[in-house]
């Protein structure tokens, strides 16, 4: 798995309690799993179709750097599912995982499924890009 964007949590992410709010980082896996997937597949044409597990295992505060490491689990004729884990950048604790986030390629117009033409091994072997 390979940690590849950041975000800076900042007072509006924040719950009552001072620490990161759940919601927001739930919003922020969807988007980096997204956009990961997206990615991987080379189409933009993705709809999150299921998040199955989620577990919160420390918190974040203000101030904190966190990152997500994503990877791919499965790929079907139409959809692939990642793994995301969200982890503080300073002391690399985990603060969520999200296991099996299906994304379904659809068509733009129909907005029916679609296959993608991708194999998990084809996806393996891709080279990731890092961030600077």
């Amino acid at each position: 798995m390979r940690f590849l964007s950041r975000r800076l949590v900042m007072p509006n992410d924040l719950n009552f309690a001072g620490s990161l709010f759940g919601g927001r980082i739930l919003e922020w896996i969807d988007e980096e799993a997204y956009i990961f997937a997206a990615c991987q597949l080379d189409a933009k044409s993705l709809v999150t179709k299921h998040i199955g597990a989620i577990s919160f295992e420390t918190s974040a505060y203000q101030g904190d750097v966190v990152e997500f490491g994503l990877g791919v689990k499965k790929v079907g004729k139409t959809s692939v599912t990642v793994t995301c884990v969200v982890r503080n950048k300073q002391t690399k604790q985990n603060i969520c995982v999200a296991d099996d986030i299906v994304f379904v390629h659809i068509d733009p117009e129909t907005r029916t499924p679609q296959a993608h033409g991708k194999t998990k091994a084809e996806l393996d072997a891709l080279p990731i890009e890092t961030p600077a």
